[in-house]
């Protein structure tokens, strides 16, 4: 259904994104138990239907499916068996112009185990939910050959027992084994493959047994570089997922150790530590990577202590995150927050940033409720995220900035003395800085989806990320298959068809963005909150529609710049560019560089009626540089190149 009318303008209260007062924020946070709000359902259960599903399959058919032969030498490096890290490794060399890391080259040893499993990750999940056959066959080999490598003891990992869980500095072996572990945690969910399940209990327990709780400190590593010491906090991710698959609580107990352990001892990358956090005169300054990916962490340790400070901490850390992103889902991330405010121009993102900080949203809006950070986490795939893909190559922006004045390899052409930038760019690689964001990008989509449906209870099944998507799950042992078909986010229209294995009643229960004006349904409801609650006998083949009515609305960031938004897609003046191509990786594998043909700029004067027609928004500007005001028409992020975002 096309919205043809003409909207008023209305403004956006909240700096990050138009968001629903919630007073009792603070308050369920206080109250948080182990028990989430929601069940997440098992990977697989919820696949992708119509765009979503074609983006997913253009990507394995580039640079997803096809990384692994763009660098063969990373991520065929056998790191997890038969070159497994010892005393005298030597350092390797990944490509890269080490421009712009942090100093401690012990780091580069263990890259390789984050490039090729963060990509094992992304790459089977997306073939697993695309049902790809040929692709399932090469993942089914990747899997038994890394079953293979875990030792009589359960060990599963990159260290030769003279180094593992010895270390004095950095060190990859948590950050190795939750990269890898996050993977067969997926496979397994959607397989039902026991051998895998059984390898992983094993691995974990091994990881127990060597770092025993409270009675060792895994993050006590001296005073120097120990960045991936830190990355290795993390491992709560997959202790997290094993209570929610097992319900032992000792899989909780040990994330809260490991948070509590790492915020006692120096840590290179500090921002989410529990003095830091609770400092109000802090700034978040670290590696920003660390700093979102930290917050799960501390979302775990919080559901699981009963610690005032420790849930004082996670309301205040929030907080100090909410000032670091653009409306547009933009968290700084180029590389390190510096104590800066998040800015349109002068700050970038990373794109494995972006997916951090999605999946943290989504893990505590899981666990609370709080359908505000459902918003944040939709928000940030549909617009950041989407707006650092390339919009035909099959390629993505290492960093991007919501200003998008020029991808030359700098940002908007920033002199940066002493430092040789080349993130900012669009590539299927980015050999020359570090294989981290294409691994990621392949990541963000299938973890997006997975928590698009969750469970409530027996009998209520709840939309949270509207997504054109397929659910098939068991609601009270009876097997229920719900396609959400839809255009969204380009539309606001929704066509629900229900296939039950029997006529039943059950609640359905969909998430109404802060930004819907007005709601039509086919069907009777009743609105709680910020849901749509539909409950009645559903026959065994069953269908609904839904509609969300909106305006376009203008927000402003936390410099006072105006962005214009309608429904959950923020929108841009397209900047005209000059395409240049960069190194080849292989036929039709290139990195792309981008230099302006215009130089307008133009500026928001509030006298005039925007209006939203067939997907562009059309209003007023000021051009700066004419001192005229123009028609303009702005496009979503996802189209664009070079644009202005902020106006």
């Amino acid at each position: 259904m096309k919205m043809k009318t003409s909207w008023i303008i209305i403004l956006c209260l909240c700096s990050t994104f138009m968001v629903r007062a919630q007073t009792n924020e603070q308050s369920i946070i206080e109250q948080m138990k182990p028990m989430p709000e929601f069940t997440s359902l098992l990977f697989g259960e919820v696949k992708p239907t119509g765009w979503l599903k074609e983006q997913m399959q253009a990507d394995v058919k580039g640079f997803i499916g096809n990384l692994k032969y763009l660098i063969p030498d990373l991520i065929d490096d056998p790191i997890y068996s038969s070159e497994r890290l010892h005393r005298g490794s030597k350092l390797k060399d990944l490509g890269n112009n080490k421009e712009g890391d942090a100093e401690g080259e012990e780091q580069y040893k263990w890259w390789n185990s984050e490039s090729q499993s963060n990509w094992w990750d992304g790459y089977l999940r997306n073939v697993l939910l695309l049902d790809d056959r040929q692709h399932i066959a090469e993942v089914k080999a990747y899997i038994e050959r890394i079953l293979e490598t875990q030792d009589s003891d359960g060990y599963l990992g990159i260290y030769t027992p003279e180094l593992r869980y010895q270390f004095k500095g950095e060190n990859g072996e948590l950050w190795a084994k939750s990269t890898l572990y996050r993977g067969l945690l997926g496979y397994y969910e959607a397989t039902g493959e026991k051998k895998v399940w059984d390898a992983l209990v094993r691995a974990v327990d091994n990881v127990m047994q060597n770092y025993p709780i409270y009675k060792s400190h895994p993050f006590d590593t001296g005073k120097e570089y120990n960045g991936g010491v830190a990355h290795g906090l993390t491992f709560t991710d997959v202790l997290d997922r094993m209570y929610e698959l097992t319900g032992n609580r000792k899989y909780l107990e040990y994330a809260a150790f490991l948070y509590m352990d790492y915020s006692h001892f120096f840590s290179w990358e500090q921002d989410a530590q529990l003095t830091n956090v609770l400092n109000k005169n802090y700034k978040l300054k670290c590696h920003a990577v660390h700093t979102y990916e930290h917050l799960r962490s501390l979302i775990v340790a919080a559901s699981m202590l009963e610690d005032k400070q420790v849930k004082q901490a996670l309301a205040d850390y929030l907080q100090k995150i909410a000032d670091v992103v653009t409306p547009t889902g933009g968290a700084i991330g180029d590389e390190w927050i510096a104590e800066r405010l998040a800015d349109a121009t002068h700050t970038g993102y990373e794109y494995c940033s972006l997916h951090e900080l999605m999946d943290s949203y989504s893990v505590l809006f899981q666990k609370t409720g709080l359908t505000k950070y459902a918003e944040l986490a939709e928000n940030i795939f549909y617009n950041a995220a989407q707006g650092a893909r390339h919009p035909y190559h099959s390629c993505i922006a290492y960093l991007k900035t919501d200003n998008s004045y020029e991808m030359m390899g700098t940002r908007n052409g920033d002199n940066e003395p002493d430092r040789k930038q080349t993130r900012y760019k669009y590539s299927p690689v980015h050999q020359d800085v570090a294989v981290c964001c294409v691994p990621n990008a392949g990541r963000i989509t299938p973890y997006f989806l997975q928590k698009a449906w969750m469970q409530q209870g027996k009998n209520t099944l709840v939309a949270n990320f509207l997504a054109p998507c397929v659910l098939d799950t068991k609601l009270d042992g009876k097997n229920i298959r719900i396609e959400n078909e839809t255009d969204y986010p380009m539309e606001n229209h929704f066509n629900f068809h229900l296939n039950l294995q029997e006529s039943m009643r059950m609640v359905l229960k969909i998430r109404k963005p802060s930004w819907a004006t007005s709601v039509w349904c086919s069907e009777t409801y009743k609105l709680e909150g910020d849901y749509i609650i539909i409950e009645r006998n559903f026959k065994s083949k069953d269908s609904f529609s839904l509609s969300f009515n909106t305006n376009v609305r203008t927000c402003k960031d936390l410099k006072g710049e105006t962005y214009f938004a309608y429904g959950a897609q923020f929108f841009a003046y397209p900047i005209k560019a000059k395409e240049f191509q960069g190194r080849v990786y292989a036929k039709g594998f290139s990195d792309y560089l981008y230099e302006p043909l215009e130089n307008t700029r133009f500026q928001y004067i509030d006298d005039h009626q925007a209006t939203f027609h067939h997907g562009k928004i059309h209003v007023r500007l000021l051009n700066v540089h004419t001192g005229k005001k123009e028609y303009v028409d702005l496009v979503p992020l996802q189209e664009t190149i070079l644009r202005q975002a902020a106006f």
